[in-house]
């Protein structure tokens, strides 16, 4: 997607301060911002961190060394062009946004920022699902999204708050939804539990609980699934299916609550994939999501899934998430009050059904298959896709299960 010319210039001479910044999403929109506006006054950076050189070795071995950069680098060819760019365009900020003032020490770098930042782009999160305790996705997801605020609120300059969400802290909320609605803390409308729902209770409740493993000084693994296990049962109380999704909620009611006329967009993207065209086709970092069903058809070892025909698989590329964020970030750029929800997906105008998706992989790695530890092609089977539970375990007992008992 290319910008006309006001989106561009708007950015122009501006300071922008990313959280996240070591994330997917973040490299995308940190990638775009430079490569469309060299004149960016600055981007500052926070990173989880505890010093600076800590910060410095991040930045190099997970932000700019990534291959999202490749387009940047050469547009700046080489003799140290584009390290002095990168010099020049971005202060990177040791830091930690689960803790207050984000976890940054430099009391004059504190003062510098609260002095230039006009825009505070949030992308920080845990994305993990069912298998993230609940006491970091909350403090990261919740907590720290208000310290993100809090720290916004500051900036004399501030222009916008841009917070990157998720299309499905709706929960399981049956029935007609209307999507771009801001969530509230408590809203019976949520879902017939979600009236008890305070955020401050859960924090109660959390330390209660960490209390409780520790008077019976169990093991770090012990406490670990505990605190899995006890995410999994506060989501599914309120109606949410996992930590990951309540938690991001919740960070998106606490913004709505305490925001006063701080200028707030919300992008909430569904299933994010790699890249569509910018900064070039097909670049993704790691095993995301929908990647890891796809990798493991492309495996041989997912043979079989359980969806129904219909069933939309509603995924998105990540520069198409980022350039919604960057246009409708500027486009609400200094508007007292503004509380803005852009719900960021495919699915309206090119639905792309289990079926479909089946198809289109099984395809494309019997054309292009993967290699085995041998260096042999893997021959995969065509996935079954099953309608429903009955069926499914029909399937499981006469493939698996007899075969057992006859042995």
């Amino acid at each position: 997607m290319e910008f006309n010319g006001a989106i561009v210039e708007s950015l122009e001479q501006k300071s922008i301060l990313v959280t996240g910044a070591t994330g997917f999403l973040a490299k995308v929109f940190v990638e775009k911002l430079l490569r469309v506006q060299p004149n960016l006054n600055q981007l500052f950076l926070l990173v989880r961190a505890s010093d600076s050189t800590s910060a410095t070795q991040r930045f190099h071995n997970e932000v700019i060394g990534k291959e999202v950069f490749r387009v940047l680098r050469t547009k700046y060819g080489v003799d140290n062009e584009f390290d002095s760019f990168i010099s020049a365009k971005i202060t990177l900020v040791p830091g930690d946004i689960i803790l207050g003032n984000l976890g940054i020490k430099d009391t004059n770098l504190i003062e510098k920022m609260w002095k230039e930042v006009d825009v505070v782009a949030n992308f920080a999160a845990t994305t993990k699902f069912d298998e993230s305790r609940y006491d970091v996705a909350f403090g990261i997801n919740t907590i720290g999204d208000k310290h993100v605020l809090d720290f916004a609120k500051k900036c004399v300059k501030l222009k916008m708050l841009l917070h990157i969400s998720t299309a499905y802290v709706w929960g399981e909320k049956r029935g007609v939804i209307l999507l771009e609605n801001p969530l509230k803390m408590g809203d019976e409308t949520l879902n017939e539990t979600s009236v008890g729902l305070d955020s401050e209770v859960e924090v109660k409740l959390l330390a209660q609980r960490l209390d409780e493993l520790k008077a019976e000084q169990v093991s770090l693994k012990e406490e670990t699934d505990a605190m899995k296990e006890f995410g999994l049962q506060r989501a599914r109380l309120f109606g949410w299916p996992n930590p990951y999704v309540f938690t991001k909620a919740m960070g998106e009611m606490v913004i709505g609550e305490l925001k006063g006329d701080v200028p707030v967009v919300i992008i909430r993207p569904t299933i994010v994939t790699s890249t569509y065209k910018e900064p070039f086709l097909g670049w993704i970092e790691g095993v995301r999501t929908i990647d890891s069903v796809i990798l493991g058809v492309g495996k041989g070892r997912i043979k079989c899934g359980l969806a129904k025909s219909d069933s939309i698989m509603d995924v998105i590329p990540g520069d198409m998430v980022v350039n919604a964020a960057i246009v409708a970030m500027m486009a609400h750029a200094n508007q007292p009050s503004e509380f803005m929800i852009y719900q960021v997906g495919s699915s309206a105008r090119a639905p792309l059904s289990s079926i479909r998706l089946r198809d289109f992989v099984y395809d494309y790695f019997s054309k292009n298959p993967l290699l085995d530890k041998n260096g042999k092609p893997i021959k995969i089977p065509y996935p079954i896709i099953f309608p429903n539970m009955a069926t499914f375990l029909i399937y499981i007992h006469i493939s698996y299960r007899l075969p057992l008992k006859v042995s």
